[in-house]
């Protein structure tokens, strides 16, 4: 049997474009000469639809998306991903379900047995648990239909497991041959090799052959990167799908036995991955939230730098423009060097110097401020100008306003409230500033795009004179390491001073991280790169006196 593995990229809530999406897909599958067509979990209303999924009109259209697909599907099996509404008197009433449709029909549904609810996932608010797994049949061969997390609970794969079922092992159980994967499973940096590994494990364990079929595309925050694959029953990957764009990928069941030849992938680095979904995950925020255009702030560092090249490669340099905005504090060579980055990505770009406004701000507040020397008030007053202009023209023309601040200054408060923090999308808010430095070097690697002095100065937010950002903080290998082990690793400060960090500089950035969170909950949504990104997946309460 020949199986498509159709990576596609709904959009939530656009049941007529989505319906769109799994059709054409199937029928290029039928046009290349398969049997069946395996689409993305959620694929009928889009996913992470939230609290969509207790609007009773959503649950509707996307039944009668449903049976659209069922009416309209090419002569091919087809495994659809949708929300089922249940029976039950208990429970939430829906279920996370995909559909295995032909001619015409539905043979079968299948449940989500299990329901993630850690990081960004809140499944088991929306959906119950299937009770049970159920194999069909199809063509002659017994399928395990299994969705998303349902495969995530190897009992010989993960150290400790979150559930105390294995859905995977009781389709195999119940006599299954093949399992179908159909996924929603979000990107990040560590789970393209973990997700990998643990679908290898799996097939080698119960000795099946998987087909993975991923969604891929952005939605708010999470970006899915596709990466569908098919691994033999000895742990091969045997095809595998492009990261970070729709695919199409063949599949002979022929090639899924033991001893079949192994496909010899090109990982890439970290670095490059990262910026590959911050171009899409900011691709399809605009799209999908209907803008045409977008503006940010050229400061002639290094973060601005590297977010003006991912607008242009995500939105296309002519729908791009760069606003700089000078100060009495702006260096000769930073404002040359935004132009020169201009200039080499072919976006537009304006000077609007704020001198002016500064000084009117300062007069007005003069009687005020009597007797008060200048301190971060005033570095502040710059900033949030600066938020201001950008908005005003974001509301004149329409244009979605990219923020550009990185993982460590929203870490540890180094940014302003209604300033640089002002916008529709932090494109950088889950990169740290050393991996900043990185994906700049992916995108010099064959020609120099953002200037070289623009990478090799000081960072320094210009905002006094002098000003270097390494004046307050740590330096940012440093910086990021305390991050990376409290944010990400969620250590406390005695285990991190245990990994040999000086107590004194662990406390400091604890307290920033800490006492920052007010912050970062008025920021706009950013992309997601990492397990632990500052969004709806870490929830920490505002007022606390925890100190870890």
């Amino acid at each position: 049997m020949k199986i498509a593995l159709a990576q596609i990229n709904p959009t939530i809530g656009d049941f007529e474009g989505n319906v769109r999406l799994i059709l054409d897909a199937a029928r290029r599958a039928q046009e290349r000469g398969a049997d069946l067509c395996l689409t993305p979990e959620q694929g009928i209303c889009g996913y992470p639809a939230h609290d969509l999924l207790q609007r009773r009109r959503f649950v509707d259209q996307n039944l009668e998306a449903l049976d659209r697909v069922v009416q309209e599907a090419p002569n091919i099996g087809l495994v659809v991903g949708f929300a089922e509404r249940s029976d039950s008197r208990w429970g939430k009433g829906l279920f996370n379900s995909a559909a295995l449709v032909f001619q015409g029909r539905i043979l079968s549904i299948h449940r989500k047995s299990l329901l993630p609810t850690y990081d960004v996932f809140d499944e088991s608010r929306y959906f119950d648990p299937a009770p049970s797994v159920q194999v069909a049949e199809f063509q002659g061969i017994k399928l395990g239909i299994a969705i998303c997390e349902d495969l995530w609970n190897d009992p010989e794969f993960w150290e400790r497991r979150l559930y105390d079922r294995d859905p995977a092992g009781e389709l195999v159980a119940a006599g299954a041959e093949l399992i179908l994967s159909i996924a929603a499973s979000p990107f990040t940096i560590a789970k393209r090799r973990l997700r990998r590994e643990m679908l290898k494990a799996a097939a080698l364990h119960h000795r099946t052959p998987i087909l993975f079929c991923n969604m891929v595309g952005g939605n708010d925050e999470l970006v899915f990167d596709g990466a569908s694959m098919a691994v033999s029953s000895d742990g091969s990957i045997v095809a595998a799908a492009r990261e970070f764009e729709e695919d199409l990928v063949m599949v002979d069941t022929k090639a899924l036995t033991a001893g079949s030849t192994p496909l010899r992938l090109d990982d890439g680095s970290d670095a490059e991955a990262g910026l590959n979904a911050l171009v899409l995950g900011t691709r399809d925020y605009s799209r999908k939230c209907g803008f045409k255009s977008a503006i940010l702030g050229l400061s002639g560092g290094v973060d601005s730098a590297l977010t003006a090249v991912i607008g242009a490669r995500a939105l296309g340099a002519d729908r791009v423009e760069g606003i700089l905005m000078p100060s009495q504090y702006s260096s000769p060579g930073s404002i040359a060097d935004a132009e020169a980055l201009a200039k080499n990505l072919g976006i537009k770009h304006r000077i609007i110097s704020i001198d002016r406004i500064f000084a009117s701000y300062r007069n007005d507040l003069t009687d005020s401020f009597t007797g008060l020397a200048p301190d971060v008030t005033e570095e502040n007053l710059q900033a949030r100008i600066r938020g201001n202009l950008l908005m005003a023209l974001s509301n004149k023309f329409g244009h979605l306003v990219l923020s550009t601040g990185n993982k460590s200054e929203l870490a540890t408060g180094y940014c302003t409230l209604y300033g640089d923090m002002a916008g529709g999308l932090a494109v950088l808010a889950d990169v740290p500033k050393t991996l900043v430095y990185q994906m700049c070097a992916v995108i010099n690697r064959e020609r120099e795009i953002i200037p070289q002095a623009i990478i090799d100065k000081a960072p320094s937010a210009e905002l006094k004179s002098n000003q270097k950002d390494q004046d307050t903080l740590p330096p940012y290998d440093l910086l990021d390491a305390i991050i990376e082990r409290h944010v990400v690793g969620e250590l406390d400060a005695a285990a991190i001073v245990a990994q040999g960090f000086a107590a004194s500089t662990v406390d400091r950035v604890l307290s920033l991280v800490r006492n920052s969170e007010y912050k970062r909950r008025q920021a706009p949504p950013g992309l997601k790169l990492s397990t632990k990104s500052f969004g709806y997946g870490r929830r920490i309460p505002l007022a606390h006196r925890w100190r870890p």
